[in-house]
C-alpha cells in the first residue's frame, strides 16, 4: 500500500485529516468516477468489488465528506468529488516525478555535487578530475565555487557545499579531513632578472614580492616562513588570482610566491622559479562534514579527488 504525507499546515482539524492521504484510495476514486461503477472499478484495478468499496468509504471517513452518489445506475462524484478529482491527477504527476528522481540515482550517478576550493587547486589540479566526471557520469552536475579555505570552510559548514578540496589545515569537530598531497611553495622571478644566490627570508624580504591576498592558509603559511626567521614581508601587490601573479612577475613588477603546481617545469613561460631555503610546503586536503551522508555522485567525486594523491605511473 502506497502513502503520500501532505505537510499542508491549515488549521488543526484539516491538518489531523491530510497529513495522510493513501493513493490507492484516491485511484480507486479516480476509477469508480471515471466508469461508473465500483465493480467496474475494482476490474480495472485488478481488487474486488468489496475491497473498492472499503477504500472509499475509508477515503469518505478520513476526508469527512460524502465523494459519490448514485445517479440512475450510475455513481457519480458529489461536489466535493468532483472537487478532489482535479488534485489526484495533479498528485499522481508528483508521485511519478518523485520515483523518476530517485529511479535515476538507483541506474546511475546524477544529481548535482557542490565542491569548494582554492583558485590553484581549480586551475591546475581540477580540469582532468571534472573531465573524467563528466565522461563517465554525463548525468552528474558538479559545480565548483572558489575562495580561500577559511571560506570554503565556513561554506561547508553552512551545507552550501557537499566537499572542499583546499589548503590545510581545516581546524573543527564537526569536519573529517583527508591529506591528499604535499605541495611546495616556489618563489617566482622574471626571465632575466638577477635573483639572490639563494632565496632566504632575509634576501626575499628586501625585494618586492608579489603575494597572495591575506586571509587565505597559503598566505599565512608564507607569512610564518618569514616570521620564523626574524623578518616581515611586505608586499607591494595582494592578488587572489594565480595567474595573474604570474602575468605582474612577468611583467618584473616583482618576485611572486607561487605553488609548484601553478610553475611546473616544462611550463614556466616567462618566469624563473626557485625553491625557498629553508624548503616550504603546504598541504592540500579533502574536507567533508562529519554528519554528511553522501550520495552515489558525492561518492564517485570523492574517490576521483582520492586518486590525486596517488602518484601516477
Amino acid at each position: 500500500m502506497r502513502t503520500i504525507y501532505c505537510s499542508y499546515v491549515l488549521d488543526k482539524d484539516c491538518f489531523g485529516v491530510m497529513r495522510a492521504l493513501n493513493l490507492d484510495q484516491l485511484a480507486s476514486f479516480g476509477a469508480v468516477v471515471e466508469l461508473g461503477s465500483f465493480s467496474a472499478a475494482a476490474e480495472k484495478l485488478s481488487l474486488s468489488q468489496p475491497a473498492v468499496s472499503l477504500q472509499i468509504r475509508q477515503l469518505e471517513r478520513r476526508l469527512g465528506v460524502a465523494l459519490l452518489e448514485r445517479v440512475g445506475r450510475r455513481v457519480a462524484p458529489t461536489a466535493a468529488g468532483r472537487n478532489l478529482l482535479p488534485h489526484i491527477g495533479e498528485i499522481d504527476r508528483a508521485v511519478l516525478a518523485a520515483l523518476d528522481a530517485v529511479a535515476a540515482q538507483a541506474r546511475g550517478v546524477a544529481g548535482r555535487v557542490r565542491l569548494g576550493t582554492g583558485a590553484t587547486a581549480c586551475i591546475y589540479l581540477l580540469p582532468p578530475v571534472l573531465r573524467a566526471l563528466r565522461r563517465c557520469y554525463p548525468a552528474l552536475d558538479i559545480v565548483v565555487r572558489t575562495g580561500n579555505t577559511p571560506d570554503m570552510l565556513r561554506a561547508l559548514e553552512d551545507n552550501a557545499i557537499d566537499a572542499a578540496l583546499v589548503t590545510l589545515p581545516a581546524p573543527g569537530r564537526s569536519f573529517v579531513v583527508e591529506t591528499l598531497l604535499d605541495d611546495e611553495i616556489v618563489v617566482a622571478f622574471a626571465q632575466g632578472a638577477s635573483p639572490p644566490p639563494s632565496a632566504t627570508p632575509a634576501a626575499l624580504a628586501e625585494l618586492p614580492v608579489v603575494l597572495y591576498e591575506p586571509g587565505g592558509n597559503t598566505r599565512r603559511i608564507i607569512d610564518d616562513w618569514f616570521r620564523r626567521a626574524g623578518f616581515s614581508c611586505k608586499p607591494v601587490m595582494e592578488l587572489g588570482n594565480v595567474e595573474a601573479i604570474k602575468q605582474l612577475v612577468a611583467a618584473g613588477l616583482g618576485c611572486g610566491f607561487l605553488s609548484r603546481l601553478a610553475a611546473p617545469p616544462e611550463a614556466i613561460g616567462d618566469i624563473v622559479v626557485r625553491p625557498l631555503a629553508p624548503p616550504l610546503r603546504r598541504q592540500i586536503g579533502l574536507v567533508l562534514r562529519r554528519d554528511k551522508v553522501p550520495d552515489r555522485g558525492l561518492k564517485e567525486m570523492i574517490e576521483a579527488l582520492r586518486r590525486l594523491a596517488v602518484p601516477a605511473n
